[in-house]
């Protein structure tokens, strides 16, 4: 009789020990009655989970596991709480996401309180009024959304100049793929009626003039940010880096990507774990276009040194949907201020520039994480990998479609030919479903966006994310998003894209631990993993779906060590809001855009 390789392993993790074999090690720590959901088709569920040395020892039923119990061992009674495996973050930016403690808040609701240019102003006044902001010279805010403004249109310098004129004022779009500047920020960066569009980039004008209007799209909001976070000091960036860190780990990541990185920034992450080994596991990526001096040892490794490691590069190939800057085959719905009815958005490069970077990755064996979210540009991107595998070879690269947002059936079948791994952004149908359906796409086109169901249909592995700090790190937000697909209006938005609770589970878990080149240690709880878990107040597998959302991370714990607890929940970003010190890191971001002079 054939036994398969799953009942093999299956066997071996339950059996208990033959008599003949040497007696296991005692545990450090044993959890138990717990609802384990193991993320292992092998063995989906168990009670009981054995910690020796960071790693898992064993998993299974109460009784077993207890035998592992010795004279030091540390017996952690779960009364029934589920335990699942630390979610592994498939695209974010752990360090940028610290850039929310030094800003005012200006997401709208759950996250925020701006519904409307006036609270959106009020919100910068009240930023501003607090001693330690006030004596900055500036006002800076993140997370501004056009599409859940009651004008549902950009605030301009002309809003911003009711705020102040006397000092510079910078907000940044929560798709972080755009900005606004108010009068005297604009004469600081010295933009003017007479500068030019930027490649890749737009800036907006008053409407019957060239007078810029304040907003700035992509390659021209990012000449200001570039310069910025390639200068700021070591110290400046480890108090983003671990404000960054503890937000993920207050939502259990255990694994948190840094997914688009200057080499300076590389750099500096790893030095950080030299001296002082991260809580969590970064995985970092940095910019192709950018430079890449750290692509080589000891940055660029399969394995993590203290917690970092750099693990290949970032292309960026168009903007963001719900700025309507991400490049379209069809017209947007309602084309962005300036534009005509045929609008389809831009590109950042031309398809000889994509092919080269898509090339050079292949040719040196780096991953390739590549943010297209237009179909135009998964198109171009599709192309470019075609075109390179051609010249160099298929082989196992694991190259990953980030976000792919608006990509068409035969788009997700091209990726399965050519072994790209799709990231999707299921959050966007709660934040931006609604604009998507009124405004960016249409309803048919907007029924699909995050095609996790076409993914589904061809057997594909695809991964979930949620690309903070476009959105906050919330692994629950993130679930229940892959799940039901529901609209902030309660819509749901392409009902045959839906997944279940186990398939969302393992796209933030196993298959984004795939993604890394890292499903032998992460991803599930078997024995010989990492000791990655979190402890959840609800099961996701039994709660009705419509409740996920709702589940609160009660610990996580990494390596087997506990480094979050509801119970104690002020992280770094919170309590980096009230700090001296992270405002003059705040103040500092402004002096390199430009927009407040140095001081001495």
């Amino acid at each position: 009789m054939k036994v398969s390789t799953a009942a093999l392993t299956a066997l071996f993790i339950t059996a208990p020990a033959l008599a003949t074999s040497p007696p296991k090690p005692f545990a450090d720590t044993i959890y138990h009655n717990a609802q384990v959901v193991t993320v292992n088709d092998a063995q989906p569920e168990a009670q009981a989970v054995a910690i020796l040395n960071g790693k898992i020892l064993a998993v299974g039923e109460n009784a077993d596991v207890l035998r592992l119990k010795g004279d030091k061992t540390k017996v952690v009674d779960l009364k029934g709480l589920t335990m699942i495996p630390g979610f592994i973050d498939a695209h974010g930016h752990v360090m940028n996401t610290g850039l929310q403690a030094v800003s005012a808040n200006l997401l709208s609701p759950p996250d925020g309180p701006v519904t409307d240019i006036a609270s959106l102003q009020q919100a910068l006044r009240k930023w501003a009024e607090v001693p330690v902001n006030k004596a900055q010279d500036f006002i800076i805010g993140f997370g501004y959304d056009d599409s859940q403004l009651k004008e549902k249109i950009h605030p301009t310098r002309f809003d911003l100049d009711k705020v102040s004129t006397e000092v510079p004022i910078l907000i940044i779009h929560q798709s972080g793929h755009l900005g606004v500047m108010n009068s005297k920020a604009l004469e600081m960066m010295k933009l003017t009626a007479k500068s030019k569009n930027p490649p890749g980039g737009v800036i907006r004008r008053v409407k019957g003039s060239d007078e810029p209007n304040g907003v700035l799209e992509e390659s021209a909001f990012f000449g200001a940010l570039i310069p910025l976070f390639s200068q700021i000091s070591p110290d400046e960036n480890e108090m983003l880096f671990r404000a960054g860190m503890d937000l993920y780990a207050k939502y259990g990541y255990t694994t948190a990507q840094e997914g688009r990185s200057m080499s300076d920034s590389i750099k500096t992450m790893y030095e950080i774990a030299q001296h002082d080994p991260l809580p969590i596991d970064v995985v970092a990526y940095t910019d192709i276009q950018l430079g890449t001096e750290t692509l080589k040892a000891p940055y660029l490794s399969r394995s993590y040194t203290n917690g970092f490691r750099l693990g290949g590069v970032k292309l960026t190939l168009d903007g963001s949907p719900q700025g309507k800057t991400a490049w379209l085959t069809k017209p947007y719905l309602v084309p962005p201020e300036g534009q005509n009815a045929e609008y389809r958005g831009y590109p950042i490069m031309s398809d000889e520039d994509a092919e080269k970077y898509v090339g050079m990755a292949m040719e040196n064996g780096w991953q390739l994480l590549t943010h297209a979210n237009g179909d135009a540009s998964i198109d171009q991107y599709i192309r470019a990998v075609k075109n390179a595998t051609a010249k160099y070879g298929a082989k196992e690269r694991r190259f990953v479609a980030i976000h792919a947002q608006t990509a068409r059936e035969d788009q997700v079948q091209a990726f399965k030919d050519l072994n790209v791994i799709p990231s999707f952004f299921p959050m966007h149908t709660f934040y931006w479903g609604d604009w998507h359906a009124q405004s960016v796409l249409g309803d048919e086109r907007a029924e699909n966006i995050s095609p996790t169901g076409w993914a589904m249909d061809r057997g594909m592995i695809f991964t979930s994310h949620h690309d903070a700090p476009v959105a906050f790190p919330d692994s629950m937000r993130v679930y229940s998003a892959t799940v039901n697909r529901i609209t902030r209006s309660g819509r749901i938005l392409g009902k045959d894209q839906r997944v279940s609770s186990m398939t969302a589970l393992k796209a933030q878990t196993i298959w984004s631990a795939y993604q890394h080149f890292e499903e032998d240690t992460k991803g599930s709880i078997e024995v010989g993993k990492v000791a990655d878990l979190v402890l959840l107040s609800d099961n996701p597998l039994t709660i009705d779906p419509m409740k996920l959302a709702n589940i609160s991370v009660l610990t996580t714990i990494k390596n087997g060590e506990i480094i979050y607890t509801k119970a104690n929940d002020k992280t770094a970003l919170e309590s980096c809001a009230s700090s001296t010190r992270c405002q003059k890191l705040a103040s500092h971001t402004m002096m390199i855009a430009g927009l407040i002079p140095h001081k001495h």
